[in-house]
């Protein structure tokens, strides 16, 4: 599994913004094009960090297959790029420039542009991807009941940020219709063994259980799918009709049409695949997510089905990050006595994405006990600095570690490693579980012992 964040960016001065986002986006990345003369790097936990289109600093996790090791991994890259946001402030001050740099973790600006937050699922060669993810889209349309980010949009609230920014179910296409799931066939690994399923549906999250369940409850579904499990059977009429329509109903009572003619709410299509993969946690392998954290996941996914369908959210609102964020606004709109449309709900909004730890709205609440935790801050500092070391990540993050200490000229991507000098020699890893790999040992060793 692994996450890709786009970041929002922006930097005021006295309460004015102060150049323009791809001006203060070339900040954010003049120490890292300083010490690698490229805006598109692999960090020491195996990460990419990289510019992408559009001025959004983007941070794609290594490769991890368990959901805390997942989680751990993303928030170091908060940290990450906080660090690099406050060295972008020293920069703009010695150059006179001055101003406070923010990176939010959301999916849409005040202009209504949006940017992502995309997760990579690896499953078998041998499953038909689109048929697959047919299967897979009553749960990726509704998921957003319990995952969402929450936004104020028209004076209302959504329970969903990406809802409106999709327009098809599956393609291969990324930006130009944004799908549920991108087709492309990119597996980063064996061509023969595996695929990539890249969703682009779901939201930012800044709370951790959010975050959990939502890579959790769709990984569930996906190993039921997968094993060829007993589960409910909801064949759309049509995905993508009604999704817009369950991010406004907070009930989940949104109705949707199958293709028998009959219908089902967006909550009982929730509830069916609990049910499922209550049933599952009996036999499931404990491998990957150890079925302890599963449990965990599949918990906390019942309490909000049933927050939903009582619509008492008491039990999850120090959880979900919707049902957080909605409560926050709420108690400001009885204090302020006013509608949807204010506009210290729309700063409320979109500060509580903000990344910076001492000044972020959500970590405020966390601070003070209103979100909980579903790790700890040692375990994600500890994710900065070292790769995962379950997965294929551990070999690549060695591999950094001896071109930092040797000043070796190399590339690197997701399945190659290559060191330039004296003479190019090139590993391909193409088993994502790979800890071990003799080549790659021998070509670190190479790289160690070669002359400067």
């Amino acid at each position: 599994m692994g996450v890709e964040t786009e970041f929002g960016v922006t930097a005021f001065r006295d309460g004015s913004p102060v150049l323009s986002p791809e001006e203060v986006a070339r900040y954010l990345f003049r120490p890292v094009v300083a010490e690698h003369r490229s805006s598109n790097i692999f960090v020491d936990n195996a990460s990419r960090l990289y510019l992408d289109v559009g001025a959004h600093p983007e941070y794609a996790t290594a490769e991890c297959d368990s959901i805390t090791q997942l989680l751990n991994c993303d928030k170091a890259g908060e940290l990450i790029f906080d660090r690099l946001s406050r060295q972008a402030e020293e920069a703009l001050a010695n150059d006179r420039i001055g101003g406070e740099l923010y990176l939010f973790k959301n999916n849409v600006d005040s202009r209504g542009n949006s940017y992502g937050a995309h997760e990579n699922y690896l499953i078998s060669r041998e499953l038909s991807l689109k048929p697959f993810s047919l299967q897979l889209m009553p749960h990726m349309i509704t998921r957003q009941l319990i995952c969402g980010a929450g936004l104020i949009k028209k004076n209302r609230f959504l329970i969903s940020q990406r809802a409106d920014q999709v327009w098809e179910g599956v393609s291969s296409a990324t930006t130009r219709t944004r799908p549920i799931i991108n087709t492309r066939d990119e597996p980063h690994g064996d061509s023969h063994r595996f695929r990539r399923m890249h969703v682009i549906v779901g939201d930012s999250n800044m709370a951790e259980p959010t975050f959990a369940l939502k890579i959790g409850s769709t990984l569930l579904v996906i190993e039921m799918l997968e094993a060829g499990f007993e589960m409910p059977r909801f064949e759309l009429d049509n995905p993508i009709e009604h999704i817009r329509d369950i991010s406004a109903n907070p009930t989940g009572q949104t109705v949707l049409r199958l293709k028998d003619g009959g219908t089902v709410t967006a909550l009982e299509v929730q509830a069916g695949l609990l049910g499922a993969a209550r049933r599952w946690l009996e036999q499931r392998p404990d491998e990957g997510t150890p079925n302890a954290e599963m449990a965990r996941v599949v918990d906390l996914w019942g309490r909000v089905a049933e927050a939903i369908e009582t619509q008492d959210f008491s039990r999850v609102d120090r959880e979900i990050d919707w049902v957080i964020k909605r409560k926050l606004l709420e108690q400001f709109r009885v204090k302020l006595g006013c509608d949807w449309s204010h506009p210290k709900l729309a700063h409320i909004d979109l500060a509580y994405h903000d990344i910076r730890r001492e000044r972020g709205l959500f970590y405020h609440l966390q601070n003070r006990g209103l979100a909980q935790r579903w790790t700890t801050d040692e375990a994600i500092e500890a994710a900065v600095a070292e790769a995962p070391q379950t997965t294929r990540a551990k070999l690549r993050g060695r591999f950094l570690a001896a071109a930092r200490d040797t000043g070796a000229a190399t590339n690197v991507d997701w399945v190659h490693l290559k060191v330039n000098h004296p003479e190019p020699r090139t590993v391909e890893l193409l088993d994502p579980f790979a800890t071990e790999d003799k080549a790659a040992d021998e070509l670190i060793e190479y790289m160690l012992n070669s002359p400067a």
